[in-house]
């Protein structure tokens, strides 16, 4: 680790002297989350009218989606963090705009996404689950590039570890609301100066979703039915955040429990996701064999 670095991957010999949040143009200031997330939407964009044209579709309609779809996905990701963040917000009326600072819940963003599609192609007359296997293509693009927002501001992390993945990062420069006891309890001082170690969730759901978005890609000309890739996005997607979630410390809970409202999804997600895609793979086959 270089010494009195802000952030560090103890074990892989990797650090960063200085974390920079934000970036001034012109004497505007903007925050690289921001930035981060813009080209995350950009990227899953691109992924997605590619596969459009693979499959002789018009990806002009997946720029039109676009246009819709990105502005209610951040709004919806805005408002489940905002609902599940309320005993603070409440009080904070003024910071629930307030985006430079992170915020935007991923299960928010997915099911306002997936509305506005569900809207658009009955407005477009044209069929939802046949857009919807292009456009989780684009989305799980988005989530891979969007987790390294997390990284930036610092937060998105887990609980204490000495993995290989460790990451080291000064007490400062995070949120303290993001620190756990067990984070406390192992808190790390070097020159005066204190460091939290903890799990990089971010990056663990990052490559989780580049492995998903491979199989997927492997995976698309293979299918059987139409949907069939939105069903293996959930249950991917699903399985990954439900280990994931478990490990972060800013968990959402649902009110007057201690379940991670973000890992129940998942579970749920996950389990009802596999099951109509094994029982739609299993009808596919019947009526294959059948026909043979």
């Amino acid at each position: 680790m270089t010494e009195g670095a802000d952030l560090s991957f103890v074990h892989l010999g990797i650090s960063v002297q200085h974390m920079v949040k934000s970036f001034s143009v012109f004497g505007v200031s903007f925050a690289y989350y921001g930035l981060i997330i813009g080209i995350g939407m950009i990227a899953g964009l691109f992924v997605a009218s590619a596969d459009a044209k693979r499959r002789g579709q018009d990806p002009d309609l997946y720029l039109d989606f676009a246009l819709y779809g990105i502005v209610f996905a951040i709004l919806g990701a805005r408002l489940y963090y905002v609902v599940f963040q309320w005993g603070y917000y409440k009080d904070h009326l003024a910071e629930i705009i307030n985006l430079r600072k992170g915020g935007l819940a991923i299960y928010g963003g997915v099911i306002a996404a997936v509305i506005t599609l569900w809207i658009f192609t009955k407005k477009r007359g044209v069929s939802f689950f046949s857009m919807a296997d292009t456009a989780c293509l684009g989305l799980v693009t988005g989530q891979i590039i969007g987790r390294w927002g997390n990284f930036i501001n610092c937060e998105a992390f887990g609980g204490y570890t000495d993995s290989l993945f460790a990451m080291r990062i000064k007490r400062s420069i995070v949120n303290e609301s993001m620190i756990s006891q067990e984070l406390l309890d192992h808190l790390i001082t070097e020159n005066g100066i204190q460091y939290i170690q903890v799990h990089p969730t971010f990056l663990y759901e990052s490559l989780w979703n580049l492995c998903l978005l491979l199989f997927m890609l492997w995976y698309r000309r293979r299918k059987r039915f139409t949907g069939e890739m939105l069903l293996i996005y959930l249950a991917g997607y699903g399985i990954g955040r439900t280990w994931i979630e478990g490990l972060r410390t800013d968990q959402l809970l649902i009110p007057n429990t201690g379940l991670a409202v973000s890992q129940v999804l998942s579970v749920v997600v996950a389990i009802a996701s596999l099951s109509i895609l094994l029982l739609r793979r299993r009808k596919e086959l019947g009526e294959s064999e059948g026909k043979t």
